[in-house]
């Protein structure tokens, strides 16, 4: 009997379910995210492009709790927190039943999402400490993959892309998410007030209370939660961070007699509004760069820029890729036989589309030296745009292959609404 066990296989019927539901949120999101890019952009650059800037730094907001803040700043710690959110809600799920519950099916898309942020980061490092007026700071900023982003670009040429692949994608997007949201909350605060960070630490005891008491009225949840973010925010530490926490503190198992365990009933309400709003908004008042001030090829020729493309487009496939093939040998296993290597390279380059928490880093890393600040931005749209373009090609060239699999997948003959896969005597 072969020792070897098998990699990216068809994942189980409620998995799968739970899948296409997220990645069709993220894809709607996505879509939504690249015309909030682009007008903003467009406005940016155009003869009104005053009153961009002008909008992006209204401030609003009650001064007397120390938040009167920009848009742009209410864009990346208010509407982010609510995407952050989902994303522990997502975290939590993988962790409790999903790809990351089983240690020998985790192993590979951890260490894929790991592969996929030390070697961007440490190339950037590289470029930055090795070229005149570098600036190591930004390294966090190549480090994330937007899975929306991604998702769009393969709701254009990738829709028959085996469900065992958009898993792979979406658990190795949770992970960097993870990474990038612990580099956010050690690296890129700049000051820390203990009393702050103990009450938001208190208003997480009571929510995790709350989920344990099957206590489930808004009354209670949306003040804690608003407190939480507020606490946080005070405390120095990226208010983004709170949303991330409380998502991993929802409750993701049904009780008996019980439809949608919370963690459902939450990412059903909200990832709605945070894949096709939140983000979308949050682009919207980050990407807008003008160009014209900063000159493009100027822009590109800064050590930031071109740390952050090394990193996205060489960087992430190469550390994906490589870290799962070394996996798999050590633990001795193989992948499913509809998936090949060249089909993980493709994910790899996806996995370099690097734009929502990219930016966000990148405006923490560089707020005071708007230079750098303008040539990272430039660079994380240039190098996703490169990253979709060549996971384009990559996929179109096993397009042919991924429709002979989405047809067995697909297929349901007897018409229940389940695939015929799923019913064979050997599935599983």
């Amino acid at each position: 009997m072969s020792s070897e066990r098998e990699l990216l296989g068809r994942p189980s019927l409620g998995e799968r379910t739970w899948l296409l539901e997220q990645l069709r949120d993220e894809t709607v999101g996505g879509m939504l995210l690249l015309g909030a890019a682009v007008l903003a952009l467009i406005w940016a650059n155009s003869p009104w492009g005053a009153s961009y800037v002008d909008l992006v730094n209204f401030q609003v907001g009650p001064a007397a709790l120390h938040l009167d803040l920009t848009l742009g700043t209410w864009a990346a710690d208010g509407l982010l927190a609510v995407f952050f959110y989902v994303v522990g809600l997502e975290l939590k799920h993988e962790l409790v039943l999903g790809s990351l519950s089983k240690p020998a099916q985790a192993v590979v898309p951890v260490a894929a999402a790991l592969g996929g942020m030390i070697l961007p980061a440490v190339l950037f490092v590289v470029v930055n400490l090795t070229m005149s007026g570098g600036s190591p700071k930004g390294w966090g900023i190549p480090m994330a993959t937007d899975i929306a982003f991604a998702l769009a670009v393969l709701a254009v040429v990738g829709r028959r892309l085996p469900v065992a692949l958009r898993a792979f994608l979406l658990t190795l997007a949770v992970v960097d998410d993870l990474g990038a949201i612990t580099v956010i909350a050690i690296f890129y605060s700049d000051h820390f007030y203990l009393t702050w960070f103990l009450a938001a630490v208190a208003t997480f005891a009571v929510y995790a209370w709350a989920q344990h008491k099957r206590i489930h009225t808004p009354f209670l949840y949306v003040p804690l939660v608003l407190l939480g973010w507020y606490f946080m925010h005070g405390s120095g530490v990226h208010a983004t961070i709170a949303g991330v926490v409380f998502g991993l503190l929802t409750r993701v198992r049904t009780d008996p007699g019980e439809a949608k365990a919370p963690t459902d009933r939450m990412e059903h309400l909200l990832h709605p509004i945070s894949a096709g709003i939140c983000v979308p908004l949050f682009a919207f008042f980050s990407a807008g760069v003008d160009v014209r001030s900063v000159g493009l090829v100027d822009s590109l020729k800064n050590p930031v820029a071109i740390g952050i493309i090394i990193g996205l487009v060489v960087g992430k496939p190469i550390g994906v890729v490589s870290l799962s093939w070394v996996t798999a040998r050590f633990t001795r296993a193989s992948l499913s036989p509809d998936i090949a290597w060249r089909d993980v390279t493709a994910i790899g380059l996806l996995a370099g589309i690097g734009f929502t928490v990219a930016l966000l880093i990148d405006e923490l890393a560089y707020e005071t030296d708007p230079l750098r600040l303008s040539s990272g931005k430039v660079a994380i749209l240039v190098a996703s745009v490169i990253a979709a373009l060549l996971a384009s090609i990559a996929i179109f060239a096993r397009n042919r292959h991924y429709a002979e699999v989405y047809a067995r997948e697909e297929a349901d003959y007897d018409k229940d609404g389940i695939p015929d896969v799923y019913e064979a005597p050997d599935a599983r």
